[in-house]
């Protein structure tokens, strides 16, 4: 059992307290002890005791039995006291800790809420905004919300950064891309230019698809607003084809609430993946979605390929990562799994990929389930 620091706060607080009494208890008996045997003879001396005041001896032993009974009787009834004392101060410490607390609970709710939010970012707006003295529990409560506000702050700059930078260049790029498509055209252009002009234009094309997936990028790790009514079998009918490889389709009823456009592009960008990355003769793609009883939808791209590494299957889905030579020979930017991955964050559900010992890999999908 966890004990909260409430609990070792009132522990600690009660322990000192019971402890406290306890040696003051034994301090004032040890002087009682000492005291009350001298204050009771020398009441003696002035007042002597009917039948007792012609023996020594016996007035002695009254005496000390007297004295032994009293400090008896103070730690008995002292004990009680005592008890029933730190029972209430216990009580009170338990209530008096919590109330100190109740801030530091205050800030760990606000935390809890950011780090539960489906993105890094996402709860980032909130703030503590603490009110009361100013202790060292406010001061612990603003420098959260600054460095909160801080974050919140570069995180929406990187997004307009890429959003802006993305939509600057598109411009340049349509522009080589006509002028290169309209030096082709002519008729008396060498076999040299045009063999350059092709070569530009793919590498055009290339960048043209990188900056539609920044974008793509950006717009997927932000909030869903719109959300429509969407099952993913019916994406998986037209999307899942390919003309260099099998695909092999297993839909099942798998309805979600979110932009028909990201999960369009989710089941877009596994299928060309699972192409991409596979075998050169006699490879395949398998497509599945269901709806499992925990109230999740299922998505599942599997491919025959090359045998990954289980150590560089969680690289895959970080931005511009290739998998081997694939680095500098293949034709997409890298953001394929990103994107897959951004999507389905936005929409409150999460992928994962795991290496198949035959080769290629399995991509799940799980996205909450509409009712």
């Amino acid at each position: 059992m966890r004990l909260t620091v409430r609990g070792r706060l009132t522990l600690v607080y009660g322990g000192l307290f019971v402890l406290a009494g306890l040696v003051l208890l034994g301090a004032t008996a040890v002087l009682v002890s000492q005291r009350l045997p001298n204050v009771l003879a020398k009441s003696e001396r002035t007042a002597p005791l009917p039948g007792v005041a012609g023996d020594l001896t016996e007035t002695r032993q009254y005496f000390e039995a007297s004295a032994s009974g009293a400090v008896s009787t103070l730690l008995s009834q002292g004990g009680i006291a005592l008890l029933v004392v730190s029972a209430a101060a216990i009580a009170l410490g338990w209530l008096i800790a919590g109330r100190m607390l109740h801030p530091l609970q205050q800030i760990t709710a606000t935390a809890r809420r950011i780090a539960d939010a489906p993105d890094a970012d996402r709860g980032l707006h909130e703030r503590i905004a603490l009110t009361g003295p100013d202790d060292e529990i406010k001061e612990l409560a603003d420098t959260f919300d600054i460095m909160l506000a801080r974050l919140d702050h570069s995180f929406d700059g990187q997004r307009r950064f890429i959003a802006s930078a993305s939509h600057e260049l598109r411009t340049p790029l349509t522009l080589n891309r006509t002028l290169l498509e309209v030096a082709l055209t002519q008729e008396a252009a060498p076999e040299q230019v045009r063999q350059l002009g092709t070569t530009l234009l793919a590498i055009n094309d290339r960048h043209g698809r990188l900056i539609d997936g920044l974008l793509l990028l950006a717009q997927s790790e932000r909030p869903v607003a719109e959300r429509s009514y969407v099952d993913l079998a019916d994406i998986v009918d037209h999307v899942a084809v390919s003309d260099t490889v099998k695909v092999i389709t297993e839909p099942g009823e798998a309805t979600v609430s979110g932009n028909p456009v990201l999960l369009e592009r989710l089941v877009q960008n596994l299928v060309e993946n699972g192409v991409r990355h596979n075998l050169p003769a006699n490879g395949w793609v398998r497509v599945r979605t269901g709806s499992r009883a925990d109230g999740w939808a299922v998505l599942e791209v599997s491919n025959s390929g090359p045998v990954v590494p289980r150590y560089e299957v969680p690289g895959l889905f970080e931005p511009f990562h290739r998998y081997g030579t694939e680095r500098l020979h293949a034709s997409g930017a890298g953001l394929g799994l990103s994107i897959v991955r951004a999507v389905a964050r936005a929409h409150g559900g999460e992928a994962r990929a795991d290496a198949r010992d035959e080769g290629g890999l399995i991509v799940t999908v799980t996205l909450p389930r509409a009712l």
